[in-house]
């Protein structure tokens, strides 16, 4: 049974939430101290969360944010906040999908189902491990890390999809159309900015492995990892 945990200040919506989630077999939680929503979070250790920007005492950013220094589950904004830069903030600090109020719940189910088939279930590799190495690059794909040499760094299940199909095609071209293929199964919140915004994290997480160059953008066509920082 999938735990997913609330982060709502709407006791009316998270009731709703709730009643919906647990028809379809899913365990839940609300936040009760929105000041100690990290806290709750590792107490409950949940698979997914719903969060909104607008809490009490710091915004849904902040918490996303706390979360993901300790946890890679998916992260889904609920906000009734549509601005474009809304959505990329939520993806700059960590959340894997954002969805606007007043929504759909079949549709917002279905974006659930989504990411936890992706991290936890059949497209998840189905429990065999495997990665990838390329010029002293290793990304265990299971345990979303990312290593070179001593350092190692963490990654979202989207930015170890990213890599993931770079370094399989290293050298190569891949099309900005593959990647969004291979991240997201439905047409939902996939745009330019979308996949802009995750290759800057990708580009943000080579550079802290010391790989500033290797990740090149190919105007028009996609993207290319180049696989040559090793010889400088």
């Amino acid at each position: 049974m999938f735990k997913i945990f609330i982060i709502e200040d709407d006791k009316g919506l998270v009731t709703l939430l709730q009643d919906y989630l647990h028809k379809f077999g899913y365990e839940t939680r609300a936040v009760h101290d929105f000041e100690a929503v990290r806290t709750e979070f590792e107490a409950f250790a949940p698979q997914l969360v719903l969060l909104d920007v607008n809490l009490p005492k710091f915004d849904g950013y902040y918490w996303c944010r706390q979360i993901r220094s300790v946890s890679t589950c998916p992260i889904l904004f609920i906000s009734a906040r549509d601005g474009k830069m809304d959505q990329v903030m939520a993806l700059e600090n960590g959340a894997d999908d954002y969805i606007t109020k007043p929504f759909d719940y079949e549709i917002a189910m279905a974006k659930i189902k989504s990411h936890l088939r992706r991290a936890y279930g059949s497209y998840a590799g189905g429990g065999t491990e495997r990665s990838l190495t390329v010029s002293g690059l290793m990304l265990d794909v299971e345990r979303l890390i990312l290593t070179r040499g001593g350092d190692r760094i963490d990654l979202s299940h989207t930015e170890a999809k990213i890599l993931d199909e770079l370094m399989q095609k290293s050298g190569t071209i891949v099309t900005r159309d593959r990647l969004l293929e291979k991240i997201w199964d439905t047409e939902a919140f996939v745009d330019d900015n979308t996949l802009n915004v995750y290759v800057t994290r990708v580009r943000k997480k080579l550079a802290a492995l010391g790989i500033m160059e290797g990740l090149q953008t190919v105007r028009g066509q996609g993207y290319r990892l180049t696989g040559n920082w090793e010889e400088g």
